[in-house]
């Protein structure tokens, strides 16, 4: 949390850009009042075991009680959320399902560098080595979806995929390959798939992911 990239000052300026009319940027304390081991937690169930869920403990409760938190101080009709981190999009639309929060929750596609790589506060930790090499994060995720549209079976088709991460300079985390609805494993019958990968480069961890429609 500490070592989480913070860019209030740039962040503001793009907005300031767009004709933002108001910003809410609130500290710690007035989000957390009572110290964060003080706090009471969110926690949603099954959708946040797998993927992220698996390799970072309790990571997604923080993830819930802090968004829940924000709802409840700013009470949106609208939420944008981005594509990129696929599965806590998902872990907050199952949320305010839940708990019936009367909020539309939108998932906006992953911006990215003409490499393919996806943007993203964490690219400023990789020296120009990494950065060059982090573009091949998401050309894998693509040849395995041409593969999948090629019939490949889901299991040939992840493990290549895991080789050529590998291969490639990545400390792998994870790549998955799920069902959209349920990021359950995905089996023959699923028609619509996410592949999920997380992986290291040097200290940084960088995700992405990538959807994939199957017809008969």
């Amino acid at each position: 949390f500490d070592s989480y990239p913070r860019t209030l000052e740039k962040d503001s300026s793009l907005l300031a850009a767009r004709n933002c009319d108001v910003l809410f940027a609130p500290n710690i304390f007035e989000v957390y009042p009572g110290g964060l081991k003080a706090e009471s937690t969110v926690h949603v169930p099954d959708i946040t075991k797998h993927h992220c869920g698996a390799s970072r403990e309790k990571h997604f409760d923080g993830v819930a009680t802090i968004v829940t938190k924000l709802f409840n101080m700013v009470q949106p009709d609208q939420a944008i959320f981005g594509e990129k981190d696929f599965q806590q999009l998902m872990v907050i639309r199952k949320l305010t399902n839940d708990l019936c929060f009367p909020i539309e929750i939108v998932g906006v596609p992953t911006c990215r560098e003409p490499s393919g790589l996806a943007l993203s506060s964490r690219n400023g930790y990789l020296n120009e080595e990494e950065h060059l090499r982090a573009s091949k994060l998401f050309a894998v995720l693509q040849q395995t979806k041409k593969a999948l549209e090629s019939n490949e079976d889901i299991v040939v088709a992840r493990q290549q995929a895991i080789s050529s991460l590998t291969e490639n300079g990545f400390k792998l985390d994870y790549l998955n390959i799920a069902s959209v609805d349920t990021l359950l494993p995905a089996k023959d019958a699923d028609k619509e798939i996410v592949i999920l990968a997380a992986v290291f480069l040097g200290a940084t961890r960088l995700i992405d992911n990538i959807r994939v429609s199957l017809t008969d």
